[in-house]
């Protein structure tokens, strides 16, 4: 290595590993070296030639990992499910599933729940190497939420839970006024945080769930303030139903009828769409969030009348995400990703739908797309914020490692991520979050959901006997 008055310093240099960009190129750099500064990555390259310029204190090497982007979960519930993670019975219909089991649980929630409950979902998305999210909408409390989030150090859009068509349960109720307040207080006291790593977006619940004016507002909003925003829609046959019945119209149609849709709008899950709907998402470049484990768990029927192969190919981004804990049950996109690969390749007999490039794509560039910062993260060039994640291959499921694309998609999972750096600051290393004490709150954890399982009087219907 040179010698550092040759050199400009920089705060980490991670050197002799294998770099997996997602650039545009889609370059695998061996004997590659990252080297970061504040919170950017500030150079990229071969070991020799980033060494070259820049010096470090903090050198790490890197000839065990694979480092790469880091991971960005474009539609998960970090309030209202983690703390309740299983509870919910697995065999559960839809409408049983959420109105039944989900809505009422949520209403149970203090606000010490929700920050144990937000920071529980952002350890476990950390550890498995994802460093940024997309919010599916906070249930009660936002305050607790963002303080949570802070404190961990993930990078994370974040919102609270909006809807104004539904009447019970009383607790949720909210008006329409009430619902587009709420977003707006939210916008107003959250527009960034923690320079700008935390971000409040307006998310509303879709479905069949909002007026609208409540649409139209969460998308003047978004407009006003330069983010996205997000909602569910047609998991299920409900919402196109429900939309065909009010307006005559399936849903993708309509909103874009009502001028909602666009570059700036995540919708989940989208199941239950035709070939008509698809256009629409395409012309309008709205940003899809595909959770293949709820799709699965829940009966979607994603793999029999899912058109995931066609979005792609009619130009929409589609991401990846992993839901709720009662939906999906784990927040490690990395697994996530894997089906995402398969479902399609089974369902259509066609091995070369969502090859393992794809689907990596998915997982990191396209969910940067859906963030709306696709020009900071999704990808590990010059200039772009320092969020990596090191898989450590010494492990039985890395090696022997010929395919390193393969390797993430088929082989590895969220158990290998060995260290996490989120906008430069190493957040998780050797296996450990070092911003918070794991151990006291995987305990309050375990406290925290016992009390909201007690308070809700659901039964317990675990099959299971136990003595």
């Amino acid at each position: 290595m040179n010698s550092p008055n040759a050199t400009a310093p920089a705060d980490t240099l991670i050197v002799n590993t294998l770099v997996v960009t997602m650039d545009d190129s889609r370059q695998v750099i061996t004997d590659g070296a990252v080297a970061i500064r504040d919170d950017l990555i500030v150079a990229v390259g071969k070991t020799a030639d980033v060494t070259a310029q820049w010096h470090s204190d903090t050198v790490i090497a890197g000839e065990r990992f694979v480092v790469t982007p880091g991971l960005i979960n474009t539609h998960v519930h970090i309030t209202g499910e983690p703390l309740t993670r299983g509870f919910v019975p697995d065999d559960t219909p839809f409408l049983e599933n959420v109105f039944e089991w989900l809505t009422p649980i949520h209403t149970h929630y203090t606000e010490e729940d929700e920050h144990i409950s937000a920071q529980l979902a952002a350890l476990e998305m950390l550890k498995s190497g994802t460093t940024s999210f997309l919010e599916a909408g906070t249930i009660r409390f936002i305050d607790p939420v963002v303080e949570a989030l802070t404190d961990i150090g993930i990078r994370g859009r974040v919102g609270p839970w909006a809807w104004d068509l539904v009447p019970e349960p009383e607790v949720l109720r909210m008006s329409t006024a009430q619902a587009i307040a709420r977003l707006k207080d939210t916008m107003g006291t959250y527009a960034s945080v923690a320079g700008g790593r935390v971000q409040a977006w307006p998310i509303i619940i879709g479905h069949t769930c909002c007026s609208d004016e409540l649409w139209r507002a969460a998308k003047g909003l978004a407009a006003e303030y330069g983010t996205g925003f997000s909602a569910h829609m047609s998991p299920a046959a409900m919402d196109p139903e429900g939309f065909l019945a009010a307006f005559g119209q399936r849903p993708m149609v309509h909103l874009d009828e009502i001028g909602v849709l666009g570059r700036n709008v995540t919708l989940t899950h989208a199941v239950h769409v035709d070939d008509d709907e698809i256009a629409v998402l395409a012309r309008t470049g709205t940003s899809v969030s595909h959770c293949p484990t709820t799709a699965l768990k829940v009966s979607y029927g994603v793999t029999q009348i899912g058109k995931f192969p066609e979005m792609v190919d009619a130009g929409v981004n589609v991401a990846i995400g992993t839901d709720g804990n009662n939906a999906s049950n784990y927040h490690d996109l990395m697994r996530a990703t894997y089906l995402v690969a398969g479902l399609f390749k089974d369902a259509r007999r066609d091995a070369t739908i969502f090859p393992a490039e794809d689907a990596f794509a998915m997982a990191t560039r396209n969910g940067a797309r859906a963030l709306q910062a696709e020009h900071e993260i999704g990808s590990i060039e010059t200039g772009k914020k320092a969020d990596l994640v090191l898989h450590d291959t010494n492990r039985p499921e890395w090696r022997p490692l010929h395919n390193v694309a393969n390797q993430l998609v088929w082989s590895a999972d969220g158990r290998g991520v060995h260290t996490v750096f989120v906008d430069g600051r190493r957040v998780v290393d050797d296996y450990r979050c070092t911003t918070i004490d794991e151990d006291d709150l995987l305990r309050r954890a375990q406290t925290a959901g016992e009390g909201i399982v007690a308070r809700s009087g659901l039964p317990d219907r675990a099959k299971w006997l136990t003595v």
